[in-house]
């Protein structure tokens, strides 16, 4: 295999690792900063006031974002790892 193709399809790979990451990441630093915005304004130091709605925010965006997780997923694996696979 070529370096050409080994680095561009690492570059792909790597993209598609970022836009599928970046739904539940993204929610997770708008929870936490919700939630630290909340905890500093009451003074109320729970730590399973961070931890159980930060999980279930990012459940509930897994769950909606997981068909657009798949979908991105199998379209890399159709469109540039199966042909190099295959030899093409």
């Amino acid at each position: 295999m070529q370096d050409a193709i080994f680095f561009d399809t690492l570059r792909q790979g790597l993209w598609i690792a970022v836009l599928i990451a970046a739904p539940l990441l993204s929610v997770a630093l708008v929870a936490g900063v919700t939630i630290g915005l909340f905890q500093a304004l009451t003074s109320v130091q729970e730590m399973t006031l961070t931890f159980v709605p930060k999980v279930g925010a990012m459940l509930v965006v897994f769950w909606v974002s997981m068909s657009f997780m798949s979908e991105k997923l199998v379209e890399f694996f159709t469109r540039s790892l199966l042909p190099i696979i295959a030899g093409g």
